[in-house]
């Protein structure tokens, strides 16, 4: 079992948290004006790198609050908690995305 680090209630089991996909994504301007192509790309098209990767995840068994999170996609340790609306936290000592 892995701990999640809710940045609202601390240290908690991964089993109370739900995944949200990449953080960062932009919401299109003006959404009605897109094509269904690309309006698809917007919804489905995420990047899927190995390494370190910017999540958005919920803590839907506790505060119910969305954050971000730097994950290693290789070993699944979370390198950083931050706010969701924060800017995403420099993390030094990385070579080739991992650690």
């Amino acid at each position: 079992m892995m701990l999640i680090d809710c940045p609202h209630c601390g240290p908690r089991n991964e089993n109370e948290f739900g995944y949200g996909g990449e953080a960062h994504v932009a919401y299109p301007e003006n959404p009605a004006e897109l094509t269904d192509k690309e309006w698809s790309r917007y919804l489905f098209y995420r990047g899927n790198k190995k390494g370190v990767f910017a999540e958005r995840w919920v803590h839907s068994g506790g505060c119910r609050k969305w954050f971000n999170a730097l994950r290693d996609t290789v070993s699944y340790e979370f390198l950083a908690v931050y706010g969701a609306g924060e800017a995403q936290p420099q993390i030094d000592n990385l070579q080739g995305g991992s650690r």
